[in-house]
């Protein structure tokens, strides 16, 4: 249908449910996209990331078709995006939308039917929900009773009631306290077993690492880094080792070879120390492993590779 290669340099045919190809998009005299592409495969977490004013939210309102954009091409299952594709995407944006004075199933059964669902399916799907999430309680409060995470819970909900090939989550878990959060990822990671390919905008790494299989990231307006989660930590390495060791003869950690390793953290923890560092010129993992032999017996030698929040910082900054 659009056979191509991906934003990941692999040829894909059909692998994509969403794609998007040299997207540009200015208001007045500001550029908020330039040639933004993003290949979305099928049944995966996508991550959208970026500093504050990168365009994320621009993007994420092309997609819904709220705006278009000046230049380039979107895809929705290998056809061009265009209406009738919408009831296929649920969108939760990070300024929630809920009607103040509505009651809350009032509410959420008029924004099911503007998805497509019948009342009486509607109400079937809908009382499911609240009571897996233990909110029956609130079907006849007014939204503007709610705290700001009840409010998140219904919105997140209707967001995904009508089962959609797409959900978009723009910080999802915003006025969420932490028991909250994790019931919401363990949802969301449910809805991605199940087939659902979800776009997820956060500026929370750690999220991102748990849940994200790919991610592109937005700087001033363009596409600086694209790929799966766990090429881009092995792309970004940078020859730093955890090891784990008896001490013996703790002496010998300052023989000639530490000139060919820094030390960047000790830490002594009951009987075992435990050092990170990073290898020099050019010394090899057996290099430094015979030596550390010398010194005490290896429990444990891993390589650690970077964070999300690592490579973000690291890739901003180099293009800022």
């Amino acid at each position: 249908m659009f056979p191509r290669r991906d934003a990941y340099g692999m040829r894909s045919e059909n692998m994509e449910l969403f794609s998007a190809q040299n997207i540009v998009k200015q208001f007045d005299k500001h550029t908020a996209l330039n040639n933004v592409s993003m290949d979305v495969p099928e049944g995966s977490i996508f991550g959208l990331l970026g500093p504050n004013g990168a365009g994320k939210t621009t993007m994420l309102r092309i997609i819904n078709q709220i705006t278009a954009p000046d230049h380039g091409e979107l895809f929705f299952k290998g056809e061009k995006l265009k209406p009738k594709h919408i009831h296929h995407i649920g969108y939760l944006p990070e300024e929630r939308g809920l009607y103040k004075k509505m009651k809350v199933g009032e509410q959420s059964v008029y924004l099911a039917r503007l998805k497509g669902l019948s009342k009486k399916d509607a109400q079937k799907k809908l009382n499911y929900w609240f009571e897996k999430f233990e909110i029956q309680a609130w079907w006849n409060k007014k939204i503007e009773e709610l705290s700001k995470g009840m409010q998140q819970k219904i919105q997140f909900i209707v967001t995904i009631l009508h089962e959609p090939d797409l959900l978009i989550f723009d910080e999802p878990f915003s006025g969420f306290d932490p028991i909250n959060v994790n019931l919401l990822k363990q949802e969301i990671l449910k809805l991605k077993e199940a087939g659902t390919t979800i776009i997820f905008s956060t500026h929370d790494m750690a999220s991102v690492e748990e849940l994200c299989d790919y991610i592109v990231l937005i700087n001033k307006s363009e596409n600086i880094l694209n790929g799966q989660i766990d090429e881009l930590k092995k792309k970004y390495k940078s020859n730093i080792f955890e090891i784990i060791f008896t001490e013996n003869n703790f002496n010998l950690l300052e023989s000639t070879l530490s000139f060919n390793y820094k030390i960047l953290e000790h830490i002594k923890q009951n009987k075992n120390n435990i050092l990170k560092v990073e290898l020099l010129n050019d010394l090899t993992t057996n290099q430094f492993i015979t030596h550390m032999l010398k010194i005490g017996e290896i429990v444990s030698f891993r390589e650690v590779l970077p964070g999300m929040n690592d490579i973000f910082i690291k890739v901003v900054e180099e293009n800022t």
